[in-house]
């Protein structure tokens, strides 16, 4: 906690803890995507916090939500409206799916349908996508970034795509594929950085 100097006054300044979510829309089990997105969010979770950003993380696993493919209207059912709310409420947000055919998943889609916008304007993104060749890897410029633009969001500027080759078993190959997820963890602390720089203090909210 720290303190503002206000004449011979003290005020304390508490910071909420920064809420990282992650949302996988992976369809299978084990879901390769799932490992994905929690990896993600544990790496920049930890570099986060070495870097004085105290946070929280939740894992948000679409495929799990029952009844979500059948969801025609909000409020949604306890355990899918948490959802929802989480995801509208994060400070940072790590989201990964599958490509299928070029794009992400239906499923991925028919949740995203259902967020408030008003949720994720400004919100930062990591953008995670992943196939079985190479001949996907535009899902994140050409699916992902467009959508999560639609919302006002800030993806960050790298975005991954992996492979098998590239992923598995919890553990990014090394080379090109690592270079890239270190890049897009360290544009995720910066953009927590900048985000907790701007966030008014809890204090201040409460005032």
């Amino acid at each position: 906690m720290s303190t503002q100097t206000a004449g011979l006054s003290t005020v304390p300044v508490t910071h909420h803890p920064l809420r990282i979510v992650g949302l996988s829309g992976g369809l299978s089990s084990p879901s390769r995507t799932l490992a994905l997105v929690e990896h993600a969010l544990a790496r920049i979770a930890v570099d986060a916090d070495a870097a004085g950003l105290s946070n929280t993380t939740q894992l948000i696993d679409i495929a799990a939500l029952a009844g979500i493919g059948a969801l025609r209207s909000r409020p949604a059912p306890d355990d899918v409206e948490a959802a929802f709310q989480a995801v509208e409420g994060a400070d940072f947000l790590v989201v990964g799916s599958p490509a299928y055919k070029g794009s992400y998943s239906g499923l991925f889609k028919h949740f995203v349908d259902f967020l408030d916008y008003r949720g994720l304007i400004g919100l930062p993104v990591a953008l995670l996508g992943t196939g079985g060749s190479e001949r996907h890897a535009l899902v994140i410029e050409h699916q992902l970034r467009p959508l999560f633009a639609f919302f006002q969001a800030q993806p960050l500027g790298t975005g991954a795509f992996f492979t098998e080759r590239d992923f598995a078993n919890g553990v990014v190959s090394t080379g090109a594929a690592q270079e890239r997820f270190t890049r897009m963890v360290d544009e995720a602390v910066h953009a927590l950085a900048s985000r907790r720089a701007h966030l008014r203090p809890a204090v201040e909210k409460a005032a």
